[in-house]
């Protein structure tokens, strides 16, 4: 399954050349020429990571770029046709991943988008425990606690939580979720997630029959929100 990147910029030549270029290098682009535009499908939708104009027609993109940071840690690579040092600065100093000044070469942005994937992948590996909010997922001592107050799942149960929390933001069909915690989909278990998923809102959600933490997508599975309680 291809990595889906989000681009904002209101750049329609710019945005269809990188939307091409990336899709040639195994990457899925959506595109939105407004900020808000791009908030609400951040909202709607999984991406790996956001690139952002700093340039847009309603708000800036270091505005954009910290209401992206309220919500979660997507990724961000900055774009902007301003040289100004400050700007990187700030711009790194508001969340960015990272800057990259047009014009650019391609190549480039693909490398520089590459490194932030592999930096955030790799972050994720090593850090033991999983925080969304209120909820904590202990994963060398296999606890999950909401609220500081441990929540009792089966082993299996936990495995799943995992699978679904390590990629939040992104929807995973029953088969990708089973392959996970399995490891093979010729065992797989059918329907029975969902009970195991039931399960498992009834221990980490305030209201299991209104989830805020797993989220159904209707006909493609499950995703596992990435900003989950209000501030």
């Amino acid at each position: 399954m291809a990595d889906r990147i989000l681009m904002i910029e209101d750049d329609a030549h710019l945005a269809s050349m990188v939307q091409e270029y990336l899709a040639a290098n195994g990457f899925e682009v959506a595109v939105a020429p407004r900020a808000e535009r791009g908030l609400s499908m951040l909202d709607g939708g999984s991406f790996r990571a956001v690139l952002l104009d700093v340039m847009l027609p309603d708000l800036d993109g270091f505005e954009t770029c910290r209401r992206i940071r309220a919500r979660g840690d997507t990724p961000v690579l900055m774009l902007t046709a301003r040289g100004d040092d400050t700007d990187r600065i700030v711009g790194l100093e508001i969340g960015a991943d990272d800057y990259l000044p047009k014009p650019f070469n391609p190549r480039e942005l693909l490398a520089r988008l590459r490194a932030i994937l592999r930096r955030r992948r790799g972050d994720a590996e090593r850090r033991p425990v999983l925080r969304f909010g209120r909820l904590e997922i202990d994963r060398e001592a296999r606890r999950v606690r909401l609220d500081g107050s441990e929540r009792p799942l089966t082993s299996h149960q936990f495995d799943l939580l995992v699978a679904l929390a390590e990629s939040a933001g992104r929807v995973l069909s029953r088969d990708a979720l089973m392959e996970k915690v399995r490891g093979d989909t010729l065992e797989a278990f059918d329907r029975s997630i969902d009970v195991h998923v039931s399960r498992i809102r009834a221990a980490i959600e305030d209201d299991p029959r209104r989830p805020r933490r797993i989220l159904t997508v209707r006909g493609a599975g499950y995703v596992f929100a990435r900003a989950q309680d209000e501030d």
